[in-house]
């Protein structure tokens, strides 16, 4: 029996309500409705994007002052409430095979991006929570200058990447930067690594991802 969904994202900041919808999409049965709960549009337009790139059925209604309503069907002709029809989800095409064999990320900045310093780290904080959730992971993920305060004490982030080492990524933290920001004995996760080998991975590896 079909069922509505219910995923509450209010106050969640970007990627992490596109994250929890496709949690749920994963976990839907054929005809099942996905309601995300959000209080900003530009959750809204992710949403949208996500579901639609998806070939899933959407829509979208503002019930309240920062707060939308995101609908997205979860299986095939789910009907969406209050539209008094049905959603007809096209076939989903034919996936290529995933042409990432040894992709590395590397984090040479506590923060992302140039302007505001407070963004940047919101910022690098939504980036390795969504390099996180990736279907396909990295092989490594490497930190180098300032990028090593984020597998130290005081990151908030080590989570996610004791998540990621939990499932097979190397998480590295060039010895030297650990040396010279002080931080040697205050590594929380990961291994330290140097510059040679992290030559030797970008040299060897099939793409480099840098945010």
């Amino acid at each position: 029996m079909a069922k509505i969904i219910d995923v509450n994202a209010m106050g969640d900041q970007c990627p992490i309500p596109v994250v929890k919808a496709k949690r749920a999409l994963d976990q839907a049965g054929a005809g099942d409705v996905i309601q995300v709960q959000v209080d900003n549009e530009i959750a809204v337009q992710n949403l949208t994007k996500m579901a639609k790139n998806q070939d899933f059925g959407c829509t979208s209604e503002k019930v309240g002052e920062k707060h939308f309503v995101v609908t997205i069907q979860g299986g095939n002709g789910a009907a969406v409430p209050g539209k008094g029809g049905i959603l007809e989800r096209p076939e989903m095409p034919v996936c290529c095979p995933d042409s990432r064999k040894n992709t590395i990320v590397v984090i040479d900045s506590a923060t992302m991006g140039t302007g505001n310093e407070e963004l940047g780290r919101v910022l690098m904080k939504g980036f390795i929570y969504a390099v996180s959730q990736l279907d396909r992971l990295p092989s490594k993920v490497i930190f180098y200058n300032g990028g090593v305060t984020l597998t130290t004490e005081g990151s908030d982030s080590i989570e996610d990447l004791k998540s990621m080492e939990a499932q097979g990524v190397e998480i590295l933290s060039c010895g030297t930067c650990l040396n010279y920001y002080g931080l040697s004995e205050k590594l929380l996760v990961g291994e330290v690594t140097n510059m040679y080998n992290i030559a030797e991975a970008m040299e060897a590896c099939d793409k480099i991802i840098k945010p």
